[in-house]
């Protein structure tokens, strides 16, 4: 990075607001707090009222959501096709009680907490873009800034998300991850899936053979897909893809059986596949479902009845991958240089965006950081240089025209 960029705005106020939002709980569907913030953060620079708005998000997303996406919608003042801007309002629940401190040129958490710079910083750059342009009265095309909720649970905001609230936009981008200079332009898919095992309970002392043993089935099935080379980094006739098994237990997040001398009658395993490629993701998935029911047939009670399967699938998002040429990636290229990252460079992520769904509704949108780093754990940290240069990215993206 070098300290040639000419995009001017107040990076003290910045920096205090993005302390004061982090300050600010707001799990995946209780995001109420941490909305009336930055709609009063707006209202208190400037920012019109009835620019601002809810979406109806909360109330068809399959999740309880106190509230929709926060759209805020910014006509222009000279002619050109909408943008959109975006950052996501939740935090996972290990930020939960989280207190920023500044120390040196980091913000980290006070306690053994996440900090929630995930998306926070993304957020507080947000924030700093609107009301800088309203402040400096800096000429803009139509933009749309929106605030999703629920991303970190299956980016729900951004999946159910109308274009038609955002104003039909015709790029976006996305502020969520490290460095300004990054700019994804493509995302790998997610498949999400559970398994229930039903098998048949009996004394395990006295009449195991009556029974059928749910845990058994699942053992024999995970060790299948294990030994055919179908979980964790999965790479096959060159495509690859990865999965994983998040849970094994049973009902209602209790441990899968209740005591040593009962055979197990329930197991309830939850897990996903991933590839940048949908039809190998699928093919992961299919090596999973078709595990478990081999299994099953494999484990019998002394009558010859065998476990019942019940294999559920969910599309998290599907995989996307935007070409050098388009303008959205072009205008990210020439705004990183303008913000001093002469170095900046496009790459393809594994792990799942805003910017998926985004890009299902027909919104081509890359994605750049804002400071973020060792997200989701106790060693959470933002890079303050980081979040200043990405909020002069996002001056740079909305000024260029």
């Amino acid at each position: 990075m070098n300290e040639k960029s000419d995009v001017k705005f107040n990076e003290e106020l910045a920096i205090k607001r993005l302390m004061h939002f982090l300050s600010i709980e707001g799990l995946s569907g209780q995001e109420g707090s941490i909305a009336n913030e930055v709609i009063k953060t707006l209202k208190e620079a400037g920012v019109p009222r009835e620019w601002i708005s809810f979406d109806d998000a909360h109330n068809r997303i399959p999740l309880p959501s106190q509230i929709g996406n926060l759209i805020v919608r910014v006509p222009g003042t000279i002619p050109g096709p909408t943008k959109l801007l975006s950052a996501h309002l939740d935090t996972v629940p290990l930020a939960a009680g989280c207190v920023p401190v500044m120390e040196g040129g980091r913000i980290v958490p006070k306690g053994a907490t996440a900090l929630g710079g995930d998306d926070r910083t993304g957020v507080a750059c947000l924030v700093t873009i609107l009301t800088t342009l309203v402040e400096k009265g800096i000429p803009h095309s139509p933009l749309t800034f929106l605030f999703t909720v629920r991303e970190e649970v299956g980016t729900w905001g951004a999946r159910t998300v109308e274009p038609s609230d955002l104003g039909f936009p015709t790029e976006g981008y996305n502020i969520d991850g490290g460095s300004p200079g990054e700019i994804i332009t493509g995302a790998v898919g997610a498949e999400r899936w559970e398994v229930e095992i039903r098998g048949k309970a009996a004394h395990a002392g006295v009449h195991p053979e009556r029974g059928i043993s749910a845990t058994l089935v699942a053992s024999i099935a995970l060790s299948e897909v294990f030994e055919k080379g179908w979980f964790g980094k999965v790479s096959k006739d060159g495509v690859e893809g990865t999965s994983n098994i998040g849970t094994f237990g049973g009902e209602n997040s209790r441990a899968a059986g209740d005591a040593t001398n009962v055979v197990t009658d329930y197991v309830l395993l939850k897990g996903e596949s991933r590839s940048h490629n949908p039809i190998w993701m699928n093919q992961i998935t299919d090596a999973y479902r078709n595990a478990f029911e081999t299994a099953a047939s494999r484990v019998r009670a002394d009558d010859g009845s065998i476990a019942e399967i019940s294999f559920r699938t969910q599309l998290a998002y599907e995989p996307f991958r935007l070409e050098a040429d388009l303008s959205c990636v072009q205008a990210a290229l020439r705004a990183a240089k303008q913000a001093g990252y002469d170095s900046a460079e496009c790459k393809i992520v594994n792990g799942g965006l805003d910017a998926n769904w985004f890009f299902q509704h027909g919104i081509p949108a890359i994605t750049f950081g804002a400071g973020q780093h060792n997200i989701h754990t106790v060693n959470e940290y933002i890079d303050v240089a980081e979040f200043l240069g990405g909020c002069r990215m996002g001056l740079a993206l909305v000024m260029t025209f």
